[in-house]
């Protein structure tokens, strides 16, 4: 009688002398399959909520973009730039429009911490008006469970 689980090179006995002594099986130690983390996206379809998020997106930037252009102009007349170069101007124009009307307020002598002051101070309040407004815009707009969190993010 032979084992097929015994090596077939080994030397064989008689087997009515020997009795099979049977092991226990013991199955290698494994560590417990862990599934991948999927993450989820789970948005709601809502037209409305859409539309919120659009128009949020467009106030910060256009704030953002005002707030560039000062820091650009600041930037320009620290600096030094030649004042008749046609980008100067043109960023000269912009940040006048831009400007909410604080060019005048601080009146230091040198001309650069002037513009620092008055353009540092629009484009601050830029930052701060965009921020206000897409703020008070969805809490009128979107419902509870929707203004902070955009997406929700599960881990199974």
């Amino acid at each position: 009688m032979t084992y097929p689980d015994r090596d077939p090179r080994a030397v064989h006995r008689p087997t009515e002398a020997l009795h099979p002594v049977q092991e226990p099986v013991r199955e290698p130690l494994r560590e417990p399959v862990r599934e991948p983390v999927r993450e989820e996206v789970v948005e709601r379809g809502d037209s409305r909520v859409r539309a919120v998020r659009v128009v949020c997106a467009v106030i910060d930037v256009i704030c953002w973009l005002f707030a560039i252009v000062l820091a650009v102009h600041i930037f320009l007349v620290i600096a030094g730039a030649n004042a008749s170069n046609g980008f100067a101007q043109m960023i000269e124009s912009w940040s006048a429009g831009v400007s909410l009307g604080l060019r005048g307020l601080f009146t230091p002598a040198n001309d650069g911490l002037r513009t620092l002051l008055n353009d540092g101070l629009a484009a601050v309040l830029w930052l701060i008006i965009g921020a206000v407004l897409t703020n008070l815009i969805t809490r009128v707009a979107l419902p509870a469970g929707e203004r902070r969190v955009w997406y929700r993010r599960t881990v199974r």
